[in-house]
């Protein structure tokens, strides 16, 4: 078997996520946004906003400044010129996938759709009609807020002799028929889901799939290996959220297929698979800030295992507590985590904050700094933003470096 060092898996994966492409010379377009999208497959969704909405951060980390209207336009807008390229469903959590993809999750929405039914049976027999109405008014209004429909069905006000029902239920209602595969979105009005029938949103020749289980399992845990690299049986599995019975038995068929050959990764514990197109460049160059939920860290394990680095987010951690800071973004630097930086993006006085800033033990702040510098002033540029103020949390000398480098115009 093929032993791995930890430095080869780490290149490893960084080049299956993108980060050894060179960035575009010229304004990004379409073209790089796809070739992004084959890289990470997907762009997990958040509502957070308070630097940038996750779904258009792992772009930038990618791409450097492009523009958003490049993500909103495949996802939201599209035209008889650029059609649509991707699709919401729950992937990695809620997430933006290729519309290709969506016919490899309708195992998935049967399965919402049977617990659902279980789980809500006093919603059903409370208001047996509301599925049905939500349903014939999409149809009639859609793409429409769940704000909206619950006006247009009298949510939490008798309607005559009709059925009575919390107005929570109508959101409710909505959201399980976007689980089941019945609604899904047809565009977003700030970041407000606007449903609509999935018959209005997707080709015909995507809806006509319908792919076994156990083949749409297998080219899911075949497309999480191509953006991982290199990884054990539970990255796989994590990338999609599969069950464990599922994984397995597909990584097993991969490998006997050779597509996934068994590796032994240096201070792994646990089996490694090496995807057979994977490269390993012998040397990893270039900047970027990562989000909290870029696909290269979100999966908390793997990435103290790659990197030696232990992240956590701590938004729900109450503020004394917090050892970084509220929405922190690790910083890559060729090749290696080499800190972290507390960021708020403040559009009312148009600057991008920084209150805390941290190094890394082991790693060279003389070259970091300038990079970092860098980097968030880049990013404050890319949001619209006139500057960069440093805060006074983390380590001193950092913070005193970045001020000193990121002076607000």
């Amino acid at each position: 078997m093929q032993t791995m060092s930890t430095a080869a898996a780490r290149r490893t994966a960084l080049a299956a996520q993108g980060f050894a492409d060179s960035r575009p010379t010229g304004r990004p377009t379409r073209q790089h946004l796809n070739r992004a999208l084959g890289r990470t497959k997907l762009l997990q969704l958040d509502s957070v906003n308070v630097a940038v909405r996750a779904h258009y951060m792992p772009l930038f980390s990618r791409l450097g400044s492009y523009p958003a209207r490049l993500v909103d336009d495949a996802a939201w807008a599209p035209t008889a010129a650029k059609p649509r390229l991707l699709v919401e469903y729950w992937a990695h959590e809620a997430s933006l996938i290729p519309v290709r993809d969506w016919p490899l999750l309708r195992w998935r929405m049967r399965e919402h759709g049977g617990s659902w039914r279980s789980r809500s049976r006093e919603l059903l027999e409370t208001a047996p009609g509301l599925v049905d109405d939500v349903l014939a008014a999409v149809k009639d209004l859609g793409p429409v807020g769940a704000g909206t429909l619950e006006r247009e069905l009298g949510g939490g006000v008798r309607q005559g002799r009709g059925p009575w029902w919390n107005r929570t239920d109508t959101k409710r209602v909505c959201e399980l028929l976007f689980a089941m595969g019945e609604l899904t979105t047809g565009t977003r009005k700030g970041f407000e889901r606007l449903y609509d029938l999935p018959e209005r949103v997707l080709p015909p020749e995507v809806l006509a799939q319908d792919p076994a289980v156990e083949d749409a399992v297998r080219e899911l845990v075949r497309r999480s290996a191509e953006a991982h690299g290199v990884a054990t049986e539970t990255d796989l599995r994590d990338y999609y959220r599969l069950s464990p019975q599922q994984s397995r038995q597909a990584v097993a068929e991969l490998v006997e297929s050779g597509e996934l050959e068994p590796v032994a990764v240096e201070g792994w514990s646990k089996q490694a698979y090496l995807h057979r197109d994977a490269r390993t460049p012998r040397a990893v160059r270039g900047r970027a800030l990562l989000c909290p939920f870029d696909p290269l860290v979100w999966e908390r394990s793997r990435a103290e295992r790659l990197f030696g680095f232990r992240y956590r987010i701590e938004i729900y951690v109450p503020e004394p507590k917090r050892q970084y800071g509220y929405y922190v973004f690790p910083f890559l630097l060729d090749g290696e985590l080499v800190g972290r930086v507390d960021l708020k993006a403040d559009r009312a006085a148009k600057v991008l904050r920084v209150p805390g800033a941290f190094a890394e033990p082991g790693h060279d702040l003389g070259a970091a700094v300038p990079e970092l510098a860098g980097a968030l002033t880049e990013m404050a540029d890319w949001l619209g933003l006139d500057g960069v103020e440093v805060g006074s949390r983390g380590d001193a000398h950092l913070v005193e470096a970045l001020r000193a480098l990121t002076p607000r115009r």
